[in-house]
């Protein structure tokens, strides 16, 4: 039995697993102070990968007023390619969409780092991503 039927015949009823995990922008990171930016979901029962990003720069010039806003931008469009897959994913292009979430929530000591790990039920990964995006972004 594969994960999505059991999750189609158990309480989910018709909505498939979803993982999430936010992009949060950290532009000192001995300070240890972050704003979310972003969130990628991945659902596998669809083989959806996807971001949704909202970069705002005057909380994030409020944390460190030399912040390089052109470069966080750039980190989050690169996140969004990842997600699209194909040539705008680079290196990653030939990835499946399981493989390319795992490398973006990989944890790094970047500017840009991936929060924890969540899941939760949905209909459609695309519009939880941007349901996630206004609840915990914007």
């Amino acid at each position: 039995m594969n994960k999505r039927h059991i999750t189609r015949a158990g309480q989910g009823g018709d909505r498939d697993v979803f993982e999430y995990a936010l992009l949060r922008v950290v532009p000192r990171v001995e300070r240890g102070e972050c704003i979310n930016a972003g969130v990628v979901v991945y659902c596998r029962a669809r083989a959806y990968v996807g971001a949704r990003t909202h970069l705002d720069e005057a909380r994030l010039l409020a944390l460190d007023p030399d912040a390089d806003v052109a470069g966080v931008r750039a980190a989050l469009g690169a996140v969004e390619g990842v997600c699209t897959g194909g040539a705008a994913a680079g290196q990653a292009a030939g990835d499946d969409a399981g493989r390319r979430f795992r490398w973006l929530i990989a944890p790094r000591s970047t500017v840009l780092q991936p929060g924890p790990v969540h899941t939760g039920l949905t209909t459609d990964p695309a519009a939880e991503a941007e349901r996630l995006l206004n609840l915990l972004v914007r």
